[in-house]
């Protein structure tokens, strides 16, 4: 069959968790590079279409096909592992402690960061021309994206804050169930229509992603964006962080793991 019931799709979680958190240094470290630099191009490319089409939906339709892209080559996002991982110490597989998950998370960000960044510095000098002319409009806009949503949340308060942890839970809830989609097909049409859908929805609601950010954020700051670094650490990429982590495990793979692997006695009736 092209299509996995839940019970087989959610196993097939526990095992890549499993084989995530034993994966080698290297390896994970270069997974996770080009799963952050795939994806920076993707969310320049859709902020592309946005700027020169004026329609937003557009852009957010096409950015999945970044994700898709990473994820058939099998590359790792953080908020990807933030997920899976865990769920394999939960089953209790041999060997599986709460270090080796740390270690993945931490190896992952670090790889996920470097990859973006890279892009990051790559398309700033594409927007000015090695820095020799001021930024395009692409340029100017990815500038006043970092400005808005580091300082716009921070004239807020804590407001903004749990405004902004919240827009990362909402975020990894649809990103990590692209994730799982992926699993619940055999065909590699089926895995793109599955990852397309909750990718579209979390970009177009504009949805906090810690691995997009750190392409925008960077690149803002490189094109003239009036913010600092300590603002978009503070005022977004660490609660983003936290927000992914938290909407993602708890929404996505908590529930799936607790009624399809671990599920409830049935009741039966004479």
């Amino acid at each position: 069959m092209a299509y996995l019931v839940p019970s087989e799709f959610v196993t097939k979680m526990v095992d890549a968790g499993e084989s995530k958190i034993f994966m080698s240094t290297r390896d994970t470290v270069i997974r996770a590079f080009m799963a952050g630099a795939i994806l920076a191009l993707a969310a320049c490319f859709a902020v592309t279409i946005n700027v020169q089409t004026g329609v937003p939906i557009v852009g957010a339709a096409l950015f999945p096909v970044g994700f898709c892209m990473l994820y058939l080559l099998g590359f790792d996002l953080l908020t990807g592992v933030f997920v899976l991982t865990p769920l394999a110490w939960l089953d209790k597989r041999p060997g599986v402690t709460i270090k080796g998950i740390l270690r993945n998370w931490g190896l992952v960000f670090v790889g996920n960061f470097l990859g973006a960044f890279t892009v990051a510095v790559m398309m700033s000098i594409v927007f000015t021309f090695g820095f020799r002319t001021p930024p395009d409009k692409v340029g100017q806009v990815i500038g006043h994206i970092g400005e808005g949503r580091t300082l716009g949340y921070a004239q807020y308060g804590a407001a903004g804050m749990l405004t902004l942890f919240i827009r990362g839970m909402l975020c990894n809830w649809m990103v990590s169930t692209g994730v799982v989609g992926a699993m619940i097909s055999t065909t590699v049409s089926g895995k793109v229509i599955a990852m397309w859908m909750p990718i579209m929805l979390f970009f177009f609601m504009t949805f906090e992603h810690s691995i997009v950010n750190m392409f925008l954020f960077p690149a803002g700051l490189m094109l003239g964006g009036k913010f600092t670094i300590m603002d978009y650490l503070i005022w977004n990429e660490i609660p983003t962080v936290l927000g992914n982590l938290v909407g993602g495990l708890a929404f996505t793979g908590l529930t799936l793991y607790a009624t399809h692997i671990k599920t409830a006695p049935k009741r039966f009736v004479d």
